[in-house]
């Protein structure tokens, strides 16, 4: 969405990110479901281990990158742009949703033709009626079914944090309608309270508030920095960072504080909307939603097809593993250009806003 213009400049900076967080999450999940890489830590398990434990975490780039795309697309200067609250949450719902819910479709799909090729415990089982109108709106992780694909919960919760920050814009304008301050404040405040508090508790882990930290870091990077400047609202809220991080270490959150901050140093610099040039980075960012959707049922596949049918030895395993990887890609691409981009023109969405 663009608030202020029917075109949105691109970030080539964030594009990076973008292409570099959903690689890592495909490979992450290559590494995490078996049974491919059960057969390839022999050949290489430290980077099997570390793709497994550690790359998941590159979901924290996600979210901070959400936050400032929703600022850029809901409130460029602190002020909610002047459309409808309803109507806005409502076209964010139908842009995460349409190509969900196709990756759904072809989620369920390739658990039934892995279960016919092997058994193995992460193949999903087939889905109930109320397990699917649970994903349908988005609500699966909170009423406590098991997600049909890898992944899916992060839809849900950034459905969950765009609501909040539009709420939190639309009652800022309802208070001092010519003040961004207010919002600003109250990005802030809740920022420090998920991080000190609610980040705290994994069991609000189905919940916006505990990932709001991340988010909120991202919202106040794209409001409180520029060229040349860098606000006080940002220093208030790397700092209040760096204290959640010293009152209680957690490497989520220290990635979050990282890629905050090396956007807003990109903003600072100018480099953002100049660097990196690459035709390639770009067309992984523009495609990485439809590829964070669509890799699971692609990995799934190909994962019980070289089990069942390829040498079990680790170079041959690898082999499925850079062919899963390629066709995460692939899919990925062809749900955006089938599936998403269509799905953005019949909302009458500009195709190269990022938000």
């Amino acid at each position: 969405m663009n608030a202020n213009s029917t075109e949105a400049p691109r970030f080539p900076f964030v594009d990076a990110i973008k292409a570099v967080a959903s690689q890592l999450i495909v490979l992450h999940h290559l590494a995490f479901y078996g049974p491919m890489s059960d057969y390839v830590q022999s050949l290489c398990p430290e980077l099997i281990s570390w793709l497994s434990q550690h790359a998941r975490i590159a979901v924290q780039a996600f979210l901070v990158v959400g936050g400032f795309l929703a600022a850029h697309a809901l409130a460029r200067d602190g002020r909610l742009v002047d459309k409808p609250i309803g109507r806005l949450l409502w076209r964010r719902y139908l842009k995460l949703v349409m190509p969900y819910l196709a990756a759904l479709l072809l989620a369920i799909l390739a658990a039934a033709a892995a279960r016919n090729l092997i058994a193995h415990d992460s193949i999903p089982e087939a889905p109930s009626v109320a397990q699917l109108v649970a994903h349908v709106f988005l609500l699966q992780s909170v009423l406590g079914f098991d997600g049909l694909s890898a992944g899916v919960w992060y839809v849900a919760i950034d459905f969950q944090l765009y609501a909040v920050l539009l709420l939190i814009l639309w009652v800022a304008r309802r208070v001092i309608p010519d003040n961004p301050a207010v919002a600003r404040g109250s990005i802030v405040a809740l920022l420090a309270v998920s991080l000190f508090v609610f980040n705290r508790n994994a069991a609000l882990d189905n919940w916006a508030i505990y990932f709001f930290g991340a988010y909120g870091l991202g919202v106040i990077t794209y409001w409180d920095t520029r060229k040349g400047c860098i606000g006080p609202w940002m220093a208030a809220a790397v700092a209040i960072a760096v204290a959640a991080l010293w009152l209680d270490y957690r490497s989520r959150i220290l990635v979050a504080l990282l890629v905050a901050c090396s956007v807003g140093m990109a903003r600072y610099t100018g480099i953002i909307e100049c660097w990196p040039r690459s035709r390639v980075i770009a067309w992984l960012a523009q495609i990485s939603y439809s590829v964070f959707l669509a890799h699971f049922p692609a990995c799934l596949v190909i994962n019980a097809a070289f089990a069942r049918f390829a040498p079990h030895s680790p170079s041959v395993q690898l082999g499925g593993m850079i062919v899963a990887w390629m066709a995460s890609i692939a899919s990925g691409a062809l749900l955006h250009y089938w599936v998403e981009q269509p799905a953005q023109s019949l909302r009458g969405k500009p195709k190269s806003s990022q938000a």
